[in-house]
């Protein structure tokens, strides 16, 4: 059913296999593997060398990218990002492959912003580089974020096996696939883009069953449970989860930016969340916001980019199938009262502001006034906001 999904080529003559996962960190080390596997055994039978195998990524992925290439000894190859642009450049991407690449990694749905990545293009690029090159490097798709979101409200954009070069796909069953954590799918395009090396038989239990997978003993009911929901639910139900959530998303949007205070820098195509910034951080700061929330309930991560946009720090929220419009209104009712309540405290003081001031104590009736020292000012803050918290604080209950 997710391979038919993701238009994979199912016919007589072409079968696409999968396998179920704890979530896509493991989907994604399977799918690397079977890449280096395959990558050795070409090389090693052209004779060339076969121990410095690389991957091709963004500096936005997931950090089981890096747990990957660590463990498993593979060179991450990051293309940086910059302001305003926070996904990879397939262009950018397509200048650092060479020929010890085994794929390129593109992301359906980034965990910074939620946006997805031009597959389309880096797979047009790719095709040229590998005809003027005489390689034949393959492109994998992250898509744990995106991938039960893009094919029922964005079926036109073109991501999954529908593109020739995309050999292998992950999904997490317990993002968007509306199941409890702890699963997650990785389809190959074919048989033959699954080293068969990598596949163990047993027949222990009364059949011959294939088994790939870097985990032991584990339940079935999560594998279950996303059984049941894509028999329940069809494609129609998932559609019409995916659209509320996007129109929810919306609505949380529309809302921050009514504020005057953010900069929306997620993408309005992608996955349903709301990523912003703050265009004034003098006062305070995205993470001021994020500690401020929490005595309302709210667990709104804060964080700063990757390299080479550390300089940017956002909050995200993440609009799931049970974040309703109500909530949206609420959660931003939260905010500009914890914004006003903020715009209220005492500006901080700056080191030369104090440094002076300390210059100039005087004696006040007899009295010795000493000016207070610059460790002081912030200490004052927190404490005014302390207070601030106890006196206005609620049962946390959202």
């Amino acid at each position: 059913m997710i391979a038919h999904l993701f238009n994979a080529p199912v016919g007589e003559d072409e079968t696409a296999v999968g396998v179920g996962t704890v979530g896509s960190s493991e989907a994604i080390m399977l799918a690397g593997l079977a890449f280096k596997r395959k990558w050795q055994k070409k090389r090693r039978e052209q004779g060339k060398p076969f121990d410095k195998p690389n991957i091709v990524t963004g500096a936005n992925v997931q950090v089981c990218w890096e747990k990957f290439a660590r463990y498993f000894e593979v060179e991450l190859k990051e293309v940086k990002l910059k302001e305003g642009y926070y996904v990879m450049d397939p262009e950018k991407a397509i200048e650092m492959v060479d020929e010890n690449t085994i794929c390129v990694a593109a992301i359906l749905g980034s965990t910074l912003t939620g946006e997805f990545e031009d597959v389309k293009k880096l797979s047009e690029l790719l095709t040229d580089k590998n005809k003027e090159t005489g390689w034949d490097t393959p492109i994998h798709v992250d898509a744990a974020s995106g991938g039960f979101v893009a094919p029922f409200i964005y079926p036109e954009i073109e991501w999954d096996f529908r593109l020739p070069l995309v050999k292998s796909i992950n999904v997490s069953g317990h993002k968007y696939g509306l199941v409890y954590a702890g699963v997650g799918w990785v389809i190959w395009r074919s048989k033959e883009d699954l080293p068969e090396e990598l596949v163990f038989h047993i027949n222990y239990l009364g059949a011959d069953q294939p088994t790939f997978t870097l985990n032991f003993s584990k339940g079935s009911s999560q594998i279950i449970a996303q059984y049941y929901q894509l028999i329940r639910l069809g494609f129609e139900g998932y559609k019409n989860i995916m659209e509320n959530c996007r129109d929810n998303a919306s609505v949380l949007q529309e809302g921050i930016e009514r504020t005057g205070c953010f900069e929306v820098v997620s993408k309005d195509v992608g996955v349903p969340l709301v990523a912003f910034s703050l265009k004034d951080s003098s006062k305070y700061s995205v993470f001021d916001i994020s500690e401020s929330l929490r005595r309302f309930g709210w667990i709104v991560p804060a964080y700063t980019m990757p390299p080479n946009a550390e300089h940017i720090a956002v909050l995200r929220v993440v609009v799931r199938e049970d974040f309703s419009r109500g909530l949206a209104e609420r959660l931003v009712s939260n905010i500009q009262k914890v914004l006003r309540e903020m715009d209220a405290q005492p500006a901080p003081v700056s080191t030369k502001v104090a440094q002076a001031t300390r210059k100039n104590d005087v004696t006040q009736d007899h009295k010795t006034v000493a000016k207070k020292d610059v460790t002081d000012a912030p200490k004052d803050i927190t404490n005014y906001w302390k207070r601030l918290v106890d006196r206005n604080k609620t049962s946390g209950v959202c």
